[in-house]
């Protein structure tokens, strides 16, 4: 106690320089966190990912589209039960920052294969039975305040045009996870206008979405369906869907990569910090510590008191940089929901900040330690600092 209540008083003699160097051991670890759960928010599509889908796209790039004849030999694969086929439509809808998914999609069976998201009956049959109809996520719905009956107008630019969506039913997430930001729009209504516009774009699709029946079969199904078209001008490239959503988090490989280095960047910083407030501390107070050598503290007993200090002031900026992360992540979340519909923060992401507190505050103490239990009582005393 008598211990605890020494290292407390040393901690703030210099209440200005105790303050400012906890608040910097806060916003590092708050910064640390922030980036760390970035990275896991830009990760969450691929680990959401279903494992009885698998994603069929062109050979060469994403960007290349495949013949709608494809999906009948698709489901005619054993192992096979289902079949679906999407295209990325991209447009305008009120300005270019407006964004969020845009999917001509076959309306009759992509709430088969997507079961995450629920749509009710009447909704799904409403949107069935009208050619220009959409249905729209929950999130994107409260964004934009849009209701059932509602018109959205999109300037096209995939595909030229001005295009009117009606919204006939709003889907929610299964899963707290489940992204609720998509606009789902009947592929034959797209296809019917680039048959009397470009009739070359017709009757094409973006990718297949190919519903298995056993997990364990996804390389064996992979296979059979590139197998299938190889040779032909449309190869095809099969792989499960949470490879597929690993792709475009590859594309940002080099984003991630910087944040992640920036992340452990952070923690380097907070060491430097403490670690220079620390031995400063020991330098002021050498004459102090060769003083109580004289009235019995041991090295062990002033190791303690030294170590005390900077693991107490680590931790204090690290309880306050984590109670800091939450509204600084949830204002990011906010922001950035059309970007990151799912941010949260870990429990890992967590433990690693408040574990490198921790560690940064042990080793600062290092070398003031070492300092102070080396000092003779005579050398100590003759130090003017």
């Amino acid at each position: 106690m008598k211990n605890l209540k020494l290292i407390l008083r040393n901690i703030f003699r210099h209440k200005l320089r105790a303050i400012l160097t906890i608040l910097g051991i806060a916003i590092a670890v708050m910064s640390f966190g922030l980036l760390r759960t970035i990275i896991d928010a830009w990760n969450a599509g691929s680990a959401n990912a279903a494992p009885d889908r698998l994603v069929s796209r062109h050979a060469i790039s994403f960007i290349f589209s495949l013949p709608l004849a494809d999906r009948d030999q698709i489901k005619q694969i054993p192992g096979v039960k289902d079949v679906t086929f999407e295209s990325w439509f991209g447009g305008i809808y009120k300005d270019k920052n407006q964004f969020f998914p845009r999917l001509a999609c076959d309306a009759n069976n992509i709430f088969d294969i997507y079961p995450e998201f629920v749509v009710s009956p009447d909704d799904r049959t409403a949107f069935i039975n009208d050619r220009s109809g959409c249905i729209i996520g929950a999130r994107l719905a409260k964004d934009y305040n849009l209701k059932i009956g509602d018109i959205v107008p999109i300037d096209g630019d995939i595909y030229p045009g001005k295009w009117q969506f009606t919204v006939r039913g709003i889907y929610h997430g299964k899963n707290p996870t489940t992204e609720e930001t998509d606009l789902f729009f009947h592929w034959d209504y797209l296809n019917e206008q680039l048959l009397k516009t470009q009739p070359s774009r017709a009757n094409k699709v973006g990718w297949y979405v190919i519903k298995i029946a056993n997990p364990d079969d996804a390389a064996r199904v992979s296979e059979k369906v590139d197998a299938l078209f190889k040779n032909s001008d449309a190869e095809t490239k099969t792989e499960t869907e949470k490879a597929f959503a690993a792709g475009f988090v590859a594309m940002s490989s080099a984003i991630i990569t910087g944040l992640q280095i920036v992340s452990y960047v952070i923690i380097g910083i907070i060491f430097l910090v403490l670690c220079n407030t620390m031995l400063m501390a020991a330098r002021e107070r050498t004459r102090e510590y060769a003083v109580l050598k004289t009235l019995g503290f041991t090295s062990r007993k002033l190791s303690v008191i030294i170590f005390g200090e900077s693991i107490a002031i680590g931790l204090i900026g690290g309880i306050l940089g984590i109670l800091l992360t939450y509204p600084v992540v949830s204002g990011f979340a906010i922001g950035m929901a059309r970007f990151f519909p799912f941010v949260n923060i870990e429990p890992m992401t967590v433990i690693l900040a408040g574990s490198f507190a921790l560690l940064v505050g042990i080793i600062s103490g290092i070398f003031p330690v070492v300092r102070s239990t080396r000092m003779t009582i005579v050398d100590g005393l003759r130090t003017i600092g």
